[in-house]
């Protein structure tokens, strides 16, 4: 065979592989190419810093309490510190309007009570701009919901709750009660009774329940209604009496103590904790923040923190924490609306 007749039946082979080459080379680099642009539009790992917690009001309220062992469960599911900032002030909208402002990335969050529902209404009934809207919020978990507690010094007067009505009834003197702030979880529960009850009791606003309680101990107020997280330990020491409370049954912590309804007078009012985001987070966000919240609210450590202060869990993942939200806010707006104006 010649050299130019074997060439003409090696040159197809040799053509093919070059091509078939060739062909593989530009698809290797071609996907080599593509791996920064794949690695760009991936969303970053979260979270990648310490995420904020805000408590809208002062350390020793219920808010307080149930924040901080929850922050530190967060912070072991998340691999992030979860830091606790009390921002107090105007019953609690200061920080509830700064997380509602705050960017919706993740790492703002808050630990508020009920309150949160009333204040854009009692802004309203002011006359001024609602400092925000509940529609700024993303819920995120429930984590108590406990009635709040009727609880005077253990020295004074009254033994019981028939003998404190009973004694506003008849006038002798003016009966001041400390609370959180104006239409805050404090001063709402005990407009409630007055004006179920028909009694005279004077309101004394503090800037939350932890100063409330304080001037309550120290005798510049006759009584308060909170949370029992904020008063079992001072109940316990003998420092405090609990008369009733604004629940359905008895309760766990204080089996001896009636409820109001009970006692004649249909008022209820539940206290509950709750975490929030600012709306718009996320999606991927906040099933992180739920997760970690929902692993949260069985660990031992938070358990005996939270339950140690008379505060059962009462744990409401966010779709069903959404529906409660929904249906308690509109029962405190009425509320709010029979209270009126509060100077």
């Amino acid at each position: 065979m010649t050299y130019q007749m074997l060439w003409r039946v090696v040159a197809p082979v040799v053509t093919s592989a070059a091509t078939a080459t060739a062909t593989a080379t530009v698809a290797t680099v071609a996907a080599l190419c593509a791996i920064p642009a794949a690695h760009a539009q991936a969303p970053a790992a979260w979270p990648t810093k310490p995420i904020t917690m805000i408590v809208p009001f002062p350390p020793g309220g219920v808010a307080d309490t149930v924040a901080r062992p929850v922050a530190e469960a967060m912070s072991r599911s998340l691999g992030q510190t979860v830091v606790v900032e009390n921002r107090a002030g105007a019953g609690g909208g200061l920080g509830m309007a700064q997380v509602a402002k705050a960017a919706p990335d993740g790492y703002t969050v808050m630990m508020t009570l009920s309150s949160i529902s009333i204040i854009p209404e009692a802004d309203v009934i002011l006359g001024r701009a609602p400092m925000y809207q509940l529609n700024q919020f993303t819920p995120i978990a429930r984590f108590t919901a406990d009635p709040t507690v009727l609880v005077v010094r253990a020295d004074a007067p009254w033994k019981d709750a028939k003998e404190f009505i009973a004694a506003q009834k008849k006038g002798d003197r003016e009966v001041t009660y400390g609370s959180s702030g104006n239409y805050g979880s404090m001063h709402v529960p005990m407009e409630m009774l007055r004006s179920q009850a028909d009694i005279r009791l004077l309101h004394v606003p503090y800037t939350g329940a932890g100063p409330a309680v304080v001037a309550l101990l120290g005798g510049q107020v006759d009584a308060v209604s909170t949370g029992p997280a904020s008063v079992l330990q001072y109940i316990s020491a003998g420092k405090l009496r609990a008369l009733a409370h604004w629940g359905e049954g008895r309760l766990a912590s204080m089996p001896d103590v009636p409820s109001l309804t009970e006692l004649g007078y249909p008022v209820q009012f539940a206290q509950w904790s709750g975490l929030f985001a600012p709306a718009n987070t996320p999606p991927a966000v906040v099933e992180a923040l739920r997760n970690a919240a929902r692993t949260a609210s069985t660990d031992s450590r938070v358990l005996a923190a939270v339950q140690g202060a008379g505060s059962p869990i009462q744990y409401l993942d966010a779709p069903a924490f959404k529906t409660y939200w929904d249906g308690d806010a509109k029962t405190l707006v009425q509320v709010v609306r029979k209270i009126g104006k509060v100077e």
